[in-house]
């Protein structure tokens, strides 16, 4: 099997296990972990995981997750899990754009999030889950995947949260300094417990690409001065906890998509157009990049980490979408291409996303999920020859 082929983290989850997380999506009269509100639910969940890495080792994988199985959403059990947060079934769901590239697709509702105290990052939850995942893996390499800091500061801005007569914080640089402590707080107790990679995962990027039809920031009347202000916020929250990562001695990952949810994402985006703001400034040492499709643009983006020898990057040139296997021919001439930019050597390739970035999964089957990673080990192996 390859070291250089990887996996983003999530993978679909079984059927006993997902029965519990139906229940949890439709109740917000239940309190994060949600162990003492489902009898059997911790135990089915470590079940789960002890054979998700069992199966992740008996094909190969080089980097061990939990398949993401202690989650619901890819992002939001990371927020409920910290102090000073209330979760609540919200009026609609994100909006996806559905197959016909047109038409929406709503997710799931119990997206909403009530700050009620300073956030604190202190004692949470996935400190066991990581602790849980590094003792089932024994001496393998874990990573542990949580959302990068900037995306939930979007998301938290972009709500009620700020503001108000009764609100926590006044002003978004009072949540970004709140934010930041809590995910410091983390951090901190992920290295004690003996973490040695985290990875920052985000949606958020592609919004600022004036390519992306998508965006709420593409158009006519749009101060571009201010879109331009609040990606270099952005880049300056994940960098100072990446900066703090790093002084604790983690390997700091990202991965970033245009969204993942029923085999279905959120909108456009090139690489191009945001290369010399994400890719360029950032400082992590390795980068998840989905380029399954044509959203994502030319790889002449790889242009701005030429300078950066310390740095990887992994090419998401496979989909995690469709339940076929992918086309080996497109995959290796990429790979070719990327090579022509970036050394061979500091390339990895790996699916576009995961395979079930919420619970309910891609529209595909845990054996086809299977096949198509073992597919990837092949191409990897081919073309680096390890």
């Amino acid at each position: 099997m390859s070291k250089k082929f990887q996996t983003v983290g999530s993978l679909l989850r079984p059927q006993d296990l997902l029965s519990y997380k139906h229940q949890i999506e439709h109740r917000d009269d239940i309190a994060y972990p949600f162990y003492a509100d489902f009898s059997g639910y911790e135990e089915c969940e470590h079940q789960a995981t002890k054979k998700v890495i069992d199966q992740e080792i008996e094909h190969g994988l080089e980097i061990i997750t939990d398949g993401e199985f202690s989650k619901s959403m890819w992002h939001l059990d990371f927020v409920w899990g910290f102090a000073g947060i209330s979760r609540y079934i919200a009026e609609h769901g994100y909006f996806f754009r559905d197959k016909d590239e047109t038409q929406k697709y709503e997710t799931r509702r119990d997206i909403g999030l009530r700050i009620t105290a300073p956030l604190s990052g202190k004692n949470h939850h996935f400190i066991k889950i990581f602790q849980r995942q590094a003792d089932i893996a024994g001496n393998r390499e874990t990573k542990l995947c949580v959302p990068s800091p900037s995306h939930i500061f979007g998301e938290l801005s972009w709500s009620d949260n700020i503001g108000g007569k009764d609100s926590v914080y006044s002003t978004p640089q009072e949540l970004k300094a709140g934010l930041i402590q809590a995910y410091k707080e983390f951090v901190q107790e992920y290295a004690a417990a003996g973490g040695k990679i985290l990875q920052f995962d985000d949606c958020l990027w592609e919004i600022f690409a004036d390519d992306n039809p998508n965006s709420p920031y593409t158009g006519e009347n749009i101060d571009q001065e201010t879109v331009q202000a609040l990606a270099a916020e952005f880049i300056d929250i994940n960098n100072t906890v990446i900066d703090y990562g790093h002084s604790l001695g983690l390997k700091m990952w990202t991965h970033n998509c245009r969204g993942n949810y029923d085999s279905r994402n959120m909108g456009g985006g090139s690489y191009s157009k945001i290369a010399d703001l994400f890719l360029k400034q950032l400082k992590y040492d390795r980068f998840f990049l989905e380029w399954d499709d044509d959203r994502a643009g030319s790889l002449e983006a790889l242009e701005v980490f030429k300078d950066r020898s310390d740095t990887e990057i992994v090419l998401g040139l496979l989909s995690s979408k469709t339940n076929t296997l992918d086309d080996e021919s497109r995959v290796f001439r990429l790979l070719e291409e990327a090579s022509k930019i970036i050394p061979k050597e500091r390339l990895l390739l790996s699916h576009q996303c995961g395979f079930a970035s919420c619970d309910g999964g891609n529209e595909l089957t845990e054996n086809e999920q299977w096949a198509k990673i073992d597919q990837g080990q092949k191409i990897a192996q081919q073309y680096w020859g390890e």
